[in-house]
């Protein structure tokens, strides 16, 4: 028996990108490459579907969205109790954006709008003491870029989690919780193309907010040690085990 990887869907890429490249798990696969040669399988946690069973499952990975986990809809409510599930099975599993910040508040932290403000573009990480040893970030430099999209931000971790990067508007833009679950507020599946058509779609919202697109739009770039990031998940030992054959 061989298990996927399973994506849960929680949003839509913005309809302009999407109608040209494509939506989150396409980007996730891609991105992920030839680290993961098994096979992967998409599920919407928006819909009334029965949830996955975890014994079905090499992994997680949760996606972004433009929902707010404090919207706290009955459909978010649910997928929180499946996250809840997933780690007390030690399941690996890999929050991005609005799925970081989901298993983080799942878990008992708390999700506010981003008191330093909307980080959209390119942006530098820098990785904290605790990201030493860790698996996803292994082997790669102490500072790097990855792409940003959000206006939400975890403020405040679950008890025992640990954070592992911040950038300059994100104090947490990676986190850990045991050793099997992740949350990158960061968009590892994100290119130069795909950020520029999200700062394209929110350029009025950036300018009311005192941002200035075209910088963004000029300073957008492939991050390749952020996709390194979620290579380096689904290579974990962990996962590869649950693969099977």
């Amino acid at each position: 028996m061989t298990r996927p990887i399973l994506i849960l869907r929680a949003g839509d890429a913005v309809p302009e990108v999407r109608a040209v490249r494509g939506d989150f798990p396409k980007w996730i696969e891609e991105s992920a490459g030839d680290a993961w040669a098994g096979a992967w399988r998409a599920h919407d946690v928006r819909t009334d579907e029965p949830l996955p069973d975890l014994r079905e499952a090499a992994a997680f990975v949760m996606t972004g969205s433009s929902s707010s986990v404090t919207e706290r809809a009955p459909w978010m409510l649910r997928a929180e109790e499946y996250v809840r599930s997933i780690v007390a099975a030690r399941v690996p599993l890999f929050g991005i954006c609005f799925g970081h910040q989901l298993v983080a508040q799942a878990l008992g932290g708390s999700v506010t709008k981003s008191p330093l403000g909307r980080e959209l573009g390119t942006v530098t990480l820098e990785q904290g003491p605790h990201a030493e040893g860790d698996a996803l970030f292994s082997r790669l430099p102490r500072s790097f870029t990855v792409n940003a999209s959000h206006v939400d931000s975890v403020v405040r971790l679950p008890e025992g989690a640990r954070v592992l990067a911040k950038t300059a508007l994100e104090p947490i833009a990676a986190f850990a919780v045991g050793e099997s679950t992740w949350g990158v507020q960061f968009h590892p599946e994100f290119d130069a193309d795909i950020v520029r058509g999200y700062v394209r779609v929110r350029s009025e919202l950036m300018v009311a907010e005192g941002l200035v697109p075209e910088r963004a739009i000029e300073g957008a770039a492939d991050t390749p040690h952020g996709r390194e990031v979620l290579r380096n998940f689904v290579q974990l030992p962990g996962v590869v085990a649950r693969k099977g054959r």
